[in-house]
């Protein structure tokens, strides 16, 4: 990923590859989460832009987690947040089933990894 095309250009730079998986999977939920509330709202630009935002983030731990994890959980993770918010819901993913699948990284929960 190009860093001077990055919304977080910090963490593209390399602070997020430091980052455990969980606290990346938070910070991809609270995007998520943010999309959810505007998709409730009506609100379709801003859905859009935490949608992108998210997307970014996927992307950055996708190249973080190459060699460690299976990848292809990540790129089905992706398709269904595209899916979702800016496709068809081919899937008939709900944001609630989403933001579920991200929440499981909470601190207490007993799917942490």
């Amino acid at each position: 990923m190009q860093v001077e095309n990055a919304q977080h250009k910090d963490l593209a730079a390399g602070r997020w590859a430091e980052m455990p998986l969980a606290l990346q999977m938070l910070n991809i939920g609270s995007e998520i989460s943010r999309a959810n509330r505007w998709k409730s709202k009506g609100n379709q630009n801003q859905v859009e832009r935490a949608v992108f935002r998210a997307l970014e983030l996927i992307d950055l731990t996708i190249d973080a987690q190459r060699g460690k994890h299976s990848l292809k959980e990540f790129a089905r993770m992706r398709e269904t947040v595209c899916d979702y918010y800016l496709g068809e819901n081919i899937y008939n993913s709900t944001g609630e089933i989403i933001q579920r699948d991200f929440d499981m990284f909470m601190p207490g929960t007993k799917k942490n990894i």
